[in-house]
């Protein structure tokens, strides 16, 4: 699946998105965008073929940067990461089917509303961590929230950090707050 999101900033500070996307084996394109955070509108093409999807592509950036939007590299953007605390060290089955529940659910939920993309996650020592890249971390933050909530995973034992891309030495705690503790990854 390839996947390419742009960013513009309105004249009021409101950051907003576009994403194209294509997927190989279903072959279809697919446009969506909107104000970072909110559901976007999307559009979708069936039966678009690899290189009529790079065409694509091609179009989809010219017209974003004349409209303003531009990609936001990785070093400007945010890690998110939503911190679950386990019962054992290592992880158990149970543990695995809430990363991937957590992985998919929060993936989907970003991608409509511009929010950024899972990256990764990894078992430390009694923590599952699921890093997500974001552009506005308030607004993650508030969406992993409300995902994760919805998804009923296991919301009581749910923590969130976030450090800029630049400095993973300066984690922050996003939930709960107040903060009791500083926020680590292991």
């Amino acid at each position: 699946m390839s996947i390419t999101v742009m960013y513009r900033r309105d004249s009021r500070g409101v950051l907003h998105f576009r994403e194209a996307m294509y997927d190989v084996d279903s072959q279809e394109f697919m446009l969506t965008q909107g104000k970072v955070g909110n559901m976007g509108t999307s559009s979708a093409s069936a039966g678009v073929d690899e290189a009529a999807a790079e065409k694509r592509f091609a179009a989809f950036a010219a017209k974003s940067a004349e409209l303003g939007y531009a990609e936001i590299a990785a070093e400007e953007q945010f890690w998110v990461v939503a911190q679950y605390a386990l019962k054992s060290a290592e992880g158990t089955e149970r543990d695995r089917y809430l990363e991937y529940k957590a992985r998919t659910a929060l993936a989907s939920y970003f991608s409509w509303r511009g929010l950024g993309s899972v990256e990764e996650s990894e078992f430390a020592p009694g923590k599952l961590n699921i890093f997500t890249l974001v552009p506005d971390v308030p607004r993650a933050v508030k969406g992993m929230l409300v995902v994760l909530r919805d998804a009923n995973l296991d919301f009581t034992k749910l923590s969130i950090g976030s450090a800029p891309v630049a400095d993973t030495s300066s984690w922050k705690r996003r939930h709960p707050l107040p903060a009791k503790s500083p926020f680590t990854l292991d």
